[in-house]
């Protein structure tokens, strides 16, 4: 065996440890061939050739001018995801959310392996530790995300994938940090995410569906807060003084 297929063989191997671990960002990313290559000591032709067996095998992905991605390609539908988050208001996701993902919760109190429930704990820590909106976002749609997959239920975490790409729509973000700093603290959402993790933990269902039930109870109230105020100041400007 030559250096460079040797190389390649190692290059997998390094590889594919990188996927079972939890060290990818949240959404799955992988770092660049350029990253990958100084981090494992090999070449970039050898990730390369690795990658491609990765992907033959459907454990990544590529999006051109995005990157690599683990997981299975997105279903080809998923390109007119944008075209239906931009008809859609904040409202009308929130009464979408507030039917579907406590039955997420039930789902995944019944299915959600030891191990997923560790990294529900980890991922709700990390929400709770993190100092910007931005990184909020990103571990509070990891969580929620985790608890999609362990209800073990493609069709359904398909229709949360199509919810949570609002999560990467700007004005989104800017009007859900609004509605934590207005009447939200950190404690309270830590606490409630705590209590959704408890119940899956536990095995129950009902508590499990109740306490993501009242979470986004919770945001919506916050939001309606938001945009009222919003809609209040908008009216007021346009009335003669």
């Amino acid at each position: 065996m030559d250096e460079t297929q040797g190389n390649s063989n190692y290059a997998l191997e390094k590889l594919r440890a990188l996927l079972q671990s939890d060290s990818l960002d949240a959404d799955g990313k992988l770092p660049t061939e350029r990253t990958l290559s100084e981090i494992l000591g090999v070449s970039r032709r050898s990730i390369r050739r690795a990658l491609e067996v990765l992907e033959a095998e459907g454990r990544i992905w590529r999006r051109q001018g995005s990157g690599t991605f683990a997981g299975k390609r997105p279903d080809s539908w998923s390109n007119h995801v944008d075209s239906i988050v931009a008809d859609t208001d904040l409202m009308e996701i929130m009464e979408v959310r507030l039917r579907v993902e406590p039955q997420l919760a039930q789902l995944a109190a019944m299915r959600a392996k030891a191990a997923d429930v560790e990294r529900m704990y980890d991922l709700v820590k990390k929400i709770y530790e993190s100092t910007d909106a931005d990184g909020r976002e990103l571990w509070d749609g990891a969580l929620h995300r985790q608890i999609a997959q362990c209800a073990g239920n493609t069709f359904f975490l398909t229709i949360f994938d199509v919810i949570n790409r609002v999560r990467q729509d700007e004005a989104w973000q800017m009007i859900r940090e609004r509605a934590r700093s207005a009447s939200r603290t950190r404690e309270v959402t830590h606490g409630q995410h705590t209590a959704i993790v408890d119940a899956i933990a536990a095995r129950d269902p009902g508590k499990a569906g109740e306490a993501m039930r009242q979470h986004l109870l919770t945001l919506q109230e916050s939001l309606i807060r938001i945009t009222s105020l919003d809609h209040g100041e908008a009216v007021a400007e346009k009335e003669p003084t």
